[in-house]
């Protein structure tokens, strides 16, 4: 197999921009932008998220069993590029970005459009990702957008033609 082939193969493949959130037993809290992110199921409502095995997020997410997934907007990339690097807790924020606990204690970014909280229900942990399926126990959105949902998500095309990484 031609290894830029496979590359160009994989990169058709879309994906929205979303911050992943977990918070651990001493109030510890993770953030990443991540964008393998699909609906698994409906009923019930399951999504699946791959997670690199040696992030904080991944730490996280297996100690607490709860995640969130925080939908980026348009025109929040400055957002994306923030939880590119490892993110860090000042009180109530993340990287400058304010937080409330959600339901499972999972940080909830307030200046995102939307997000989709989190019980993990299973693990596959296969090469430098792990998937994590979780049950959705909350969402939310600020406010009701325009056309289809799906077009006011940030996605990685948005980020520029340059920004893929891992090979």
């Amino acid at each position: 197999m031609d290894a830029n082939v496979k590359k160009t193969a994989l990169r058709m493949i879309p994906y929205g921009l979303f911050v992943l959130t977990a918070k651990g037993r001493n109030d510890e809290v993770a953030a990443a932008t991540v964008n393998w992110v699909t609906q698994a199921s409906f009923a019930p409502p399951l999504v699946v998220v791959g997670v690199k095995t040696d992030s904080h997020a991944h730490a996280l997410i297996k100690e607490s069993k709860a995640f969130a997934l925080n939908v980026l907007g348009k025109g929040q990339t400055a957002m994306a590029f923030t939880f590119f690097k490892p993110a860090a807790r000042e009180g109530q924020s993340i990287s400058g970005e304010p937080f409330r606990s959600g339901t499972t204690g999972a940080p909830i970014l307030e200046r995102t459009p939307a997000f989709v909280e989190c019980r993990l229900v299973d693990t596959v942990e296969r090469g430098d990702h792990s998937v994590f399926v979780g049950e959705v126990v909350d969402a939310g959105v600020a406010a009701a957008p325009e056309g289809r949902p799906d077009d006011a998500t940030l996605v990685l095309k948005d980020l520029g033609e340059k920004t893929f990484y891992g090979g």
